[in-house]
């Protein structure tokens, strides 16, 4: 008998990628599955194959939205006979709760025990995200094998050549650079590196940096711009996300620090350098064997790695700032070069 499943989906972009093992191993089991998604994550649902459908949800961030959640749980009821919750906040069991699905599967959170009936208990420290996410595929289980899957996304090659003939380039032809990071400055390669790189690039190769970002991101990216003269493009802001996936899937090559970005390049398989600071790549690495991962944690035996701050609370972010603009680019032709 097939199983219809509902996924709540988590908030942030590099969560949602870190879930598609887990879409991949309901799908092989024979589920058919919606996933139930704020807007800004939802395209990485789009790029998941094993997905049938999409639902977003028009909540404000922050906000309970209880009339809203009530309406939509009343339009799922009698559709779902699972429901799997990623996030482990009050709000995100509400609508399979609402919903009457019979069996409401995820950790257990704050607060939580009436609203699931398959629990498992919360995992100490900062646990690998996709062995996270996939042992809610049979909490019975407690599978920790997941941990060694790689996120795998697609996109048809249509989707690619309408992204990049809207910005005017070529496939396989530029670089991408995220310079942004949601969390925060302390995850944030400095500007002027990036600005460096980018022009080196441009010189050794000829071929543009497209910056993608959200509009947040955009006056980081204009700096870089403008210390790199005709290397870069500015593209913080004036893409969907789904148009960004699309140019970071048909780039030659990414750099980025930790962030959503960073894990939608290694989900893609590109080659790619990703800077830590702040985080830890033991926690979130880009899991890619095509991935260089610079930290410097031993080189530089600083005690606060990994502080996992959004600001360095030393003032310094020697974690980052110490990080060379040639030392990056080594990596990334060591990766382009298959090494």
């Amino acid at each position: 008998m097939t199983r219809r499943t509902l996924v709540i989906a988590p908030q942030w972009i590099g969560d949602a990628v870190m879930t598609q093992p887990l879409m991949a191993r309901l799908h092989a089991r024979g589920d058919v599955i919606s996933v139930a998604a704020l807007p800004w994550v939802a395209p990485v649902y789009r790029a998941m194959p094993q997905v049938r459908e999409v639902i977003e949800l028009p909540f404000a961030h922050g906000r309970l939205d209880w009339a809203q959640r009530r309406a939509i749980a009343a339009s799922l009821k009698g559709r779902f006979d699972a429901a799997l919750v990623l996030p482990n906040s009050i709000k995100a069991a509400l609508i399979p709760w609402l919903a009457r699905i019979p069996k409401r599967i995820g950790y257990r959170g704050e607060g939580r025990p009436w609203l699931l009936n398959q629990r498992l208990p919360n995992p100490s420290g900062r646990p690998p995200m996709v062995a996270f996410y996939s042992a809610l595929f049979d909490p019975a289980a407690g599978d920790s094998a997941a941990s060694a899957e790689a996120p795998v996304l697609h996109f048809d090659t249509t989707v690619l050549k309408q992204a990049t003939a809207a910005v005017g380039v070529q496939s396989q032809a530029y670089w991408v650079f995220a310079p942004g990071a949601e969390y925060g400055p302390a995850k944030c390669w400095p500007a002027a590196h990036y600005a460096e790189l980018a022009s080196a690039l441009f010189a050794r190769h000829g071929q543009l940096v497209l910056l993608l970002g959200s509009g947040k991101e955009a006056a980081l990216c204009e700096e870089i711009a403008a210390s790199a003269p005709g290397a870069c493009r500015v593209l913080a802001g004036k893409t969907s996300l789904i148009d960004a996936m699309a140019l970071i899937a048909a780039s030659r090559g990414v750099v980025s620090n930790d962030s959503g970005l960073m894990h939608v390049a290694a989900a893609f398989g590109l080659p790619q350098v990703a800077v830590f600071g702040s985080t830890s790549p033991k926690h979130t690495p880009p899991l890619n064997a095509r991935a260089a991962v610079i930290w410097l944690k031993e080189e530089l035996q600083l005690d606060c790695m990994p502080c996992f701050e959004r600001v360095c609370r030393l003032g310094h972010t020697r974690c980052l700032t110490q990080v060379s603009a040639a030392r990056v680019e080594a990596a990334l032709e060591l990766t382009l070069a298959g090494a």
